[in-house]
């Protein structure tokens, strides 16, 4: 039988590339052993959860039409609610994605007149049409509803800026949105623990407003999620953490059961709430992905360690460093030019066990500035809690790596983008 060095040599990994990378996971020992500790206490939270709301075989039957009485839907959003400390929870594949699930959460609240403020800088690129802050808004966006916006951003140091967070919270402002994970940018992700400290100094100036959290690839990464923390609302993808790779489609969101009705009331309509709205058969992979989604995670987590172990040596920035504690799934790397993110998206891409054959090449995406480039051989189309990496051309030239459903998977991926980025001449073997 082939050692583990040979099958990596022959899966196109070079010695000196494997032996680098290998001497890394050597010294990871310890924070391997703190991530699966995590990943056990979350695991066990989601099985007592499970247990608790009573899951029967009889949750995976599916329903169609429109949905009445679906046992496994309405057991489902129970054990997120429970999971996540919350009254209620949301829990739909009509939900299409993170961004759709915020812009229910956003359009369910907000009404004319009222202000949104985000404490911790511009949200994701593809939250501004929704919001209304591009040069050239799409049809629907929350300003064409008479909605404002405003935004305080991060100090220098990625601390918050509670004076100017002060003096923005107005008569007008509604809702607070609070973005966790960095988004295309280069600052640190959030801690539940300092999102928690943000919405608790908020709420001592304006005890009313509605204080939102998007989750996106924090879930289960600590042993608390930001619904502990004072969130009022916590919202995320399926095709993310909480779906555990299974999950095909769908999101959730989480929190006061009166904003969780308001927010089912803009899913479906008015009057018909979460009473409707058939499973199709899904809700067996829900489960499932929710209950792997612990050890998932983990695994992904590593894989990011790893990462920023592998190019913090190498002499490049990376976000979080290699020995800082983590608060979601994705590694930033910058890298400094075009062609060394398209090198390791490009080796991501290869390492796939779908589509390793295509070669992915940057691109104009819908709700983004520039191209993008996305390497994503996934089960699931767009998962990125599969091993994925992205990012826009544009400086610094940062990559975003995220996901990867075993930390082996995850090992091999890293692997073959420092592979690549040495073939195309980009880096040197120290």
């Amino acid at each position: 039988m082939d050692t583990l060095k040979e099958i990596y040599l022959s899966a196109g990994i070079e010695q000196d590339v494997y032996e680098f990378c290998n001497n890394i996971i050597k010294n990871l020992e310890n924070r391997f052993k703190q991530i699966e500790e995590v990943a056990e206490f979350n695991q066990m939270k989601v099985l007592r959860a499970m247990q608790r709301q009573k899951v029967s075989t009889a949750c995976f039957e599916s329903t169609t039409g429109y949905g009445y009485d679906d046992l496994g839907r309405e057991t489902l959003e129970a054990v997120y609610a429970d999971v996540f400390g919350t009254e209620a929870a949301l829990v739909r594949p009509q939900l299409t994605c993170g961004t759709h699930a915020l812009t229910v959460a956003l359009s369910a609240i907000l009404r004319p007149g009222d202000e949104l403020l985000s404490p911790v800088g511009k949200p994701y690129d593809t939250l501004e049409g929704v919001i209304g802050i591009k040069e050239d808004n799409p049809p629907g966006s929350l300003k064409e509803f008479g909605i404002s916006y405003r935004q305080v951003d991060l100090k220098e140091d990625g601390s918050f800026d509670l004076e100017g967070v002060k003096a923005a919270l107005n008569e007008k402002t509604k809702l607070v949105t609070i973005q966790r994970s960095k988004g295309y940018a280069t600052r640190k992700t959030l801690s539940v623990e300092r999102i928690g400290e943000l919405i608790s100094y908020i709420k001592s100036i304006k005890p009313d407003v509605i204080c939102m959290v998007d989750n996106c690839y924090g879930e289960f990464v600590e042993t608390k999620e930001p619904t502990q923390y004072g969130a009022d609302l916590c919202v995320g993808s399926l095709i993310k953490n909480p779906g555990g790779g299974l999950a095909p489609i769908g999101g959730y969101i989480a929190g006061k059961e009166e904003l969780i009705d308001l927010c089912a009331y803009r899913l479906t309509a008015p009057g018909l709430g979460k009473e409707v709205g058939a499973t199709l058969g899904v809700n067996q992979s829900f489960f499932q992905g929710f209950f792997l989604a612990p050890s998932v995670t983990a695994g992904a987590l590593k894989g990011a360690v790893f990462a920023a172990n592998i190019y913090e040596k190498l002499g490049f920035s990376v976000v979080p460093d290699s020995t800082e504690s983590r608060h979601d799934i994705i590694q930033a790397v910058t890298l400094g030019s075009a062609e060394a993110v398209v090198a390791f998206c490009q080796g991501i891409q290869a390492a796939s066990p779908v589509d390793s054959h295509v070669q992915p090449e940057p691109y104009a995406m819908p709700g983004y500035h520039s191209d993008v480039i996305m390497a994503a051989g996934a089960f699931v189309q767009g998962s990125s809690i599969e091993l994925s990496a992205d990012g826009p051309i544009e400086p610094p030239y940062a990559v975003y790596f995220q996901g990867g459903l075993t930390w082996h998977h995850a090992r091999y991926g890293i692997t073959m983008s420092l592979q690549y980025m040495k073939n195309a001449n980009l880096v040197k073997i120290l």
